[in-house]
């Protein structure tokens, strides 16, 4: 099972992206909207959380922002006459977030706002769904490409609570790792906040 790819990002689209990893494979990865929203530059590190989907015309996987897109995606795939296509289109449409809630909520509409999903497939949606969400515990939104180092997602929340935006928090924290002075998160941190004053 792959659950995880990281690697430089060699091309992105609107739907896809390609990675390739250390070990020099690349891999092509389907993705909702919101993935590529949050991508970094081609040939900036990435990582994102992934999905195996094995058909018997041929694998495809796909990539998320966080487990719990991830999970999210995992279960909508679980209701009937739903496939991974549909899945995504789900995800791009309405995020994670929204999706769970509308489906807790039985709201059809909004269901229905969905490209291919009609009355029916989203009242299946909801039968299938509504009431087993509850496992899907909302964790952090991760973001993605966000740099791997010593304290980066730790560094990155910090900045954001001192209410820098998560863009500008992860660009700082890139540079800081970049700049190979921090050895732990409070390190980090500072160099960080140096970079954001004009000071790095």
């Amino acid at each position: 099972m792959i659950a995880q790819v990281t690697g430089h990002l060699v091309a992105k689209d609107i739907d896809r992206v390609e990675v390739m990893t250390q070990g020099g494979v690349a891999y092509d990865l389907a993705i909702p909207l919101g993935v590529f929203e949050s991508l970094p530059r081609v040939g900036e590190q990435v990582a994102l959380h992934t999905h195996l989907v094995v058909k018997e015309d041929g694998w495809q996987l796909f990539g998320f922002a966080s487990v719990y897109e991830r999970r999210t995606f995992t279960k909508v795939l679980g209701a009937k006459g739903i496939g991974p296509s549909l899945a995504l289109a789900l995800l791009s449409v309405l995020g994670a977030e929204r999706l769970v809630t509308t489906l807790r909520n039985k709201d059809i509409a909004t269901l229905q706002s969905v490209k291919g999903v009609g009355r029916k497939k989203a009242e299946q949606l909801v039968l299938d769904l509504a009431d087993k969400l509850d496992e899907l515990a909302r964790e952090p939104a991760g973001a993605v490409g966000r740099p791997v180092g010593v304290g980066a997602d730790d560094a990155i929340r910090a900045l954001q609570s001192l209410g820098y935006l998560p863009a500008d928090a992860e660009k700082a924290v890139r540079g800081a790792l970049d700049g190979g002075a921090a050895t732990n998160t409070p390190d980090l941190i500072r160099a960080a906040l140096a970079r954001i004053g004009g000071r790095g």
